[in-house]
């Protein structure tokens, strides 16, 4: 059997351009897409990249050449496609799938893809059978009817929607730092302004496929420091960034100092259980406890999933969870599909320093002090799995959990080691019940065993 191709990846499709992902793949991938799925209407859309437009044409030709009609959305961010997915269902709409790389290097491309009411496509769930068809010439013949294809370029019903997350009369006139890394996010910032009462402060916000500064990453320490800067140099109440595609949103409070994804996710549970008591709030395993302590504290349920986009959502369904979060900065919102989004999280986040009229410094160093983290350091090991064992060998009298990867727990201290879904990488992440001295001591001891 022809193998699986390489861009072929756990819940999407990222792989190098041309080598791994060219518009001919993505040509089969609309047609394999198409004859699973049997789609009526499918939203399409594509970052910044400099490769998005061809590949995305390509990518509508298979699905027009199977006869499935499509609605264009052009450059725009991932959480677009979601939201026109699950709200354009009465509209025919029962698909959606962007055209983007995310974080990856310039030269990488991809897709994620979504079928009806936003459900996230998995190789488990159809991206295995997709390239099974594509690879075994199993495509179906061309349909005798061609679908039609429009574009769609009013956004107000999304930034409706977007707005619908928050109380606009209780807002106050916050000075915001807003880092779109040449990426995507400038647009809705620039769209959701006139209806906020708060002034901004942009940097690359200019859409660059060349990506002049950089891929936009804010996980990376090096990314940071532009929006530190700013922050300092404006004053402001708070510095917001995103990755290419903003399905991730990133914080800095306003002395510039970056707040782990890890404590927004405790930040941004809490506010939405005083909205309903008693719901389910999703968490990945490789940071809890402080999650879960804020959690069970605000009345919540916190239940721990899989790491990753499609996993999350595929359990937010199952629970009807209220609110996932992941410490990657990945935030899913039931009343969004049960899907991610950039744009939600920092309105959330601006909503609460309004109504409490306190900084960002003030709602995170309690929670900081009580539950220091290593932050998530990868490391490039030859025998990922063989790395596994030895640090469950050395480690194997706490309590061991398998939900991804490897988490182990001791009474002051927990650590999670997993390998990455989309690059060749072993992710560690430690945290302690508020001893530094300790963090730095165990995640020294595991990168040592790690790196062995």
């Amino acid at each position: 059997m022809t193998a699986i191709p390489a861009c072929f990846k756990a819940y999407d499709i990222r792989g190098r351009v041309p080598d791994e992902l060219n518009p001919e793949l993505a040509r089969s991938v609309g047609r394999a897409y198409a004859a699973l799925y049997a789609p009526r209407k499918v939203v399409v859309g594509r970052d910044i990249r400099l490769s998005s437009e061809e590949i995305c044409a390509a990518l509508i030709g298979g699905l027009l050449d199977s006869g499935v009609d499509v609605l264009d959305l052009g450059l725009c961010g991932t959480e677009e496609i979601y939201h026109g997915a699950f709200s354009l269902e009465d509209q025919g709409v029962d698909g959606g799938i962007v055209v983007t790389a995310s974080h990856n290097p310039a030269d990488y491309n991809g897709m994620k893809f979504v079928t009806k009411g936003a459900r996230p496509v998995t190789g488990e769930s159809g991206l295995a059978e997709m390239a099974r068809m594509i690879v075994e010439d199993r495509l179906p013949p061309l349909a005798p009817g061609r679908g039609q294809l429009s574009a769609a370029q009013d956004k107000t019903a999304y930034i409706k929607h977007l707005l619908g997350y928050v109380d606009r009369g209780s807002l106050r006139p916050l000075k915001l730092v807003v880092n779109s890394g040449n990426g995507c996010a400038g647009a809705i910032v620039d769209l959701l302004e006139p209806h906020l009462p708060f002034s901004f402060v942009r940097a690359y916000h200019q859409p660059d496929g060349t990506f002049p500064h950089g891929v936009p990453n804010p996980l990376l320490p090096e990314k940071r420091e532009e929006t530190a800067r700013l922050v300092r140099e404006h004053g402001a109440d708070l510095g917001i960034a995103w990755d290419g595609d903003f399905d991730r949103c990133f914080f800095w409070d306003e002395q510039g100092h970056f707040i782990e994804g890890y404590y927004i996710v405790g930040l941004l549970a809490t506010e939405l259980l005083t909205r309903e008591p008693g719901a389910g709030i999703l968490h990945d395993p490789r940071l809890v406890w402080n999650t879960r302590e804020l959690v069970l504290a605000a009345g919540g349920v916190p239940i721990m999933s899989r790491t990753g986009h499609a996993f999350i959502k595929e359990r937010m369904r199952t629970e009807d969870a209220l609110y996932g979060g992941e410490m990657s900065a990945h935030h899913y919102f039931r009343d969004f599909g049960y899907c991610d989004t950039g744009m939600v999280p920092w309105l959330l986040v601006a909503s609460l320093l309004s109504r409490k009229q306190v900084p960002l410094s003030s709602l995170v160093a309690e929670r900081m002090a009580a539950f220091p983290v290593s932050g998530e350091i990868n490391s490039v090991v030859k025998d990922p799995d063989a790395a596994i064992v030895r640090v469950e060998k050395a480690f194997g009298a706490g309590e061991k959990d398998y939900t991804d990867g490897l988490g182990v727990t001791f009474s002051d201290f927990r650590f999670n080691i997993r390998k990455s879904n989309t690059e060749p990488l072993l992710r560690l992440n430690v945290e302690t019940r508020g001893d530094k001295a300790l963090l730095q001591q165990k995640t020294d001891e595991l990168l040592a065993l790690i790196r062995a």
